[in-house]
């Protein structure tokens, strides 16, 4: 076949894995209600967690000022080291919502499963545009839509930057056969939505080695030039941040089984939901004999050999793997971070393990079946009820993991039941303790927690579940050491920011210290941003009565 003729076959075959637009719309249309039914449950939680700083209590979303838009869009500015990322999509999409809902939270989870539904079928596009038969693809799109282990991903609100991330990601890799410098700038917002998106760098380039047999090495370039900027301004900027050290574990031996056992424990948690969990806290593979260490060896050796087999085929199905290798990387531990497992953290997996999936039970199918159509349309079809079993399945658990997220309480209670050792499982056994009036033992589970990590000062005094404790000299003196490396984190910034200077002066109040509070609060003012009032009002309260007559600053 002439090179002309073989390119109109591939352009005729192009077209016709293209997804329709009619049945776009109605596949989104579709997965949207059933998002918001599945996700019900939880469209009246409470803002928690991560919430307060990235939407609640920043008061750059929520005034979209022209001033608060420069500073969000700023990769050195406040809003960068008050959420410790630049991801200025993620935060410009919640200052919109908050524009449209304000405090509503039923309008913010109602955009996440917008978001939600888009990337799923974006992904049933991708599928398709990789061989897969409609049916097959909208079968991938639907496992993604309701697999439980993405319901954290979507049900947190201020995780909205996980699911725009995604479609972004989704559309950069369906630009990208023609039009991959439009690709390029869906791959750019994708990466200041959330730096996980980078995964369609790699599996562009391998979609293109499958399909011709070469790479166009500069797009690659250009892509690759996109994320490297943004890396190093990422990078930068969490140096100047000063985020806690995390240190999975100092032993290189021990590391390595732990990152093998977080891919295992990923596997199953992605192909059966089972081990599905809020705020995991999963121990080190300390021994040889780690199950989840020795599980590991045949699921990675499985997916590695599948990897090798279809890239030397040609095969489209060794991008997918590719991508999900590629999401895993970043939530690995190879560069630990001080929460090292999460349900979220599946969400850009699972469409590589999906799309891999799906691809791999396709070709054996057609290697089973040959050129008996028959026997090829049978064999589809139990796939394909195979797989509506599995989503239906995938469906009923995201509903009771969806109501976990209906309250905070719920939300610690799921993780204290599967890590009794975490962070959350000590909260809750504190705030037991404070009901049945035993004050040492609240305070110790404090401190366990605290040894954990946990280092919340404005939760521990603002919770009115531990409101008991603050008599406690125990509970004082527990405050006082957060307070303590609150100080001294904050002090040595050179050049802090308003928002930390009102964080220094809160922890030099609790401390006693009211003198460089004082001082903090005068440099806060001094140096003016989107708390001024908060600060006015906090200078006049230590002022006292004399401070009536006195003109505001």
């Amino acid at each position: 076949m002439k090179r002309g003729a073989r390119a109109d076959a591939t352009t005729a075959s192009e077209e016709a894995r293209r997804l329709p637009l009619r049945i776009a719309l109605a596949l989104f249309a579709v997965s949207l209600g059933v998002g918001l039914l599945l996700y019900g449950p939880a469209l009246r939680g409470p803002f928690v967690s991560d919430d307060l700083h990235y939407v609640a209590s920043n008061p750059y979303i929520q005034e979209l000022s022209a001033r608060n838009v420069i500073d969000i869009l700023d990769p050195a500015g406040p809003v960068t080291i008050l959420v410790v990322n630049w991801t200025p999509v993620h935060l410009l999409l919640h200052a919109a919502a908050w524009q449209a809902f304000g405090p509503d939270v039923g309008g913010h989870h109602v955009v996440n499963v917008v978001f939600h539904a888009l990337a799923s079928v974006l992904l049933v596009a991708l599928l398709a545009r990789s061989g897969l038969p409609l049916p097959a693809a909208m079968l991938g799109g639907a496992l993604f839509l309701v697999h439980p282990a993405n319901v954290e991903a979507v049900a947190w609100i201020s995780q909205l930057k996980s699911s725009s991330a995604l479609v972004l990601a989704l559309l950069a890799l369906l630009l990208w056969p023609r039009r991959p410098g439009l690709g390029g700038l869906a791959l750019a917002l994708g990466l200041l939505a959330k730096p996980a998106a980078a995964f369609a760098l790699g599996m562009a380039a391998c979609l293109d080695f499958v399909r011709s047999g070469r790479v166009r090495w500069r797009w690659i370039a250009v892509w690759a030039g996109v994320f490297t900027l943004y890396a190093a301004i990422e990078f930068g900027m969490r140096e100047r941040a000063g985020t806690p050290d995390a240190v999975l574990h100092q032993t290189p031996l021990v590391l390595i089984r732990t990152i093998f056992s977080l891919a295992a424990r990923y596997l199953v948690m992605a192909y059966t939901s089972w081990g599905l969990s809020t705020f995991h806290a999963p121990a080190p593979a300390t021994s040889w004999g780690h199950p989840w260490w020795l599980a590991s060896l045949p699921l990675v050796a499985v997916l590695a050999i599948r990897f090798v087999r279809s890239l030397r085929a040609r095969r489209e199905e060794a991008a997918w793997w590719l991508a999900a290798a590629i999401s895993f990387v970043p939530v690995s531990q190879l560069f630990p971070f001080l929460y090292p497992m999460a349900d979220r953290y599946l969400y850009f997996i699972l469409p590589g393990l999906i799309g891999g999936t799906l691809l791999a039970v396709h070709a054996a199918i057609e290697r089973v079946a040959g050129a008996d159509a028959r026997r090829a349309r049978q064999l589809a079809g139990a796939g394909l009820a195979l797989g509506a079993g599995l989503t239906l399945f995938f469906a009923t658990r995201s509903l009771e993991r969806a109501a976990i997220w209906s309250a905070p309480a719920r939300i610690l209670a799921d993780a204290a039941a599967q890590y009794p050792d975490g962070v959350p499982a000590h909260l809750v056994r504190a705030r037991r303790a404070v009901q049945r009036q035993d004050p040492e033992t609240a305070v110790a589970e404090l401190r366990g927690a605290t040894e954990r990590g946990y280092n919340r000062l404005e939760q521990l005094l603002g919770d009115p579940t531990l409101a008991p404790l603050h008599g406690d000299a125990r509970f004082r003196a527990l405050t006082q050491e957060i307070a303590a490396s609150w100080i001294e984190r904050l002090a040595a910034l050179p050049h802090p920011t308003q928002l930390e200077l009102w964080n220094l002066a809160y922890a030099h109040t609790v401390r006693g210290e009211e003198a460089p509070a004082r001082e903090a609060l005068e440099r806060a003012l001094a140096l003016g941003g989107p708390v001024d009032a908060r600060v006015r009002a906090e200078l006049r309260r230590m002022r006292g009565p004399r401070a009536a007559g006195d003109p505001e600053r």
